[in-house]
């Protein structure tokens, strides 16, 4: 199984999202864009938070010094970013792959991180509640779905908002895979407790 995780925005929770799946699942983690933080990548922290010892976290495909959009990163960075030369890592394994900000980041000027997810992968979008989050969320399933491309579930990040959940799992006709609270902090024991109550849910996908 591979699964493709997407955010409606920004620093919504993703890599933690991506951690507990990874860790639920013993996958392998691939993250083929990071922009900034190169030393202390999403990939750095997936490994950390990681505790089992079958995952593989593979190497960046393209690793960019600037913070930014990933199309603006390569730019300052002198390098464009070519979909071709994104190539998946070989694995049995199943596999988790993270995108780079919400769906339609452009990478370059024709492509968007939407374009890096192939036929084959299941994608989880996740949602974290903030004024306008109902509206991201469901442009997101709507540009998925427009793309024919399936949709694994949502996870819910941060407080719990049950209105605003409702409201969206009603409307998309998805299921929640999980919810991930506000914690005071994330290691690898919190990241395993999340595992076990993910596990169920994902095994069915």
């Amino acid at each position: 199984m591979k699964l493709f995780i997407t955010g409606i925005s920004t620093d919504v929770g993703k890599t933690i999202a991506a951690s507990i799946i990874t860790q639920a699942l013993e996958a392998d983690y691939w993250k083929p864009i990071q922009a900034g933080d190169l030393d202390h990548g999403d990939r750095h922290r997936v490994a950390q938070l990681v505790s089992n010892d079958k995952t593989k976290i593979f190497e960046n495909s393209y690793a960019l010094q600037t913070p930014a959009s990933p199309h603006w990163a390569a730019e300052i960075d002198g390098v464009s970013i070519d979909l071709s030369k994104i190539t998946e890592p070989k694995t049995k394994n199943h596999l988790v792959i993270e995108g780079a900000g919400g769906l339609l980041v452009p990478i370059n000027a024709t492509q968007t991180i939407a374009d890096l997810i192939r036929p084959d992968y299941k994608v989880v979008v996740v949602s974290r509640h903030y004024l306008g989050s109902i509206s991201h969320t469901l442009l997101t399933v709507e540009a998925l779905q427009a793309r024919k491309l399936p949709i694994a579930g949502i996870v819910f990040s941060g407080a719990a908002h049950p209105s605003t959940e409702s409201i969206i799992l009603e409307k998309t006709g998805l299921a929640m895979i999980g919810r991930i609270d506000e914690e005071p902090y994330f290691d690898a024991n919190v990241v395993a407790d999340y595992a076990d109550q993910f596990k169920p849910n994902l095994l069915a996908l």
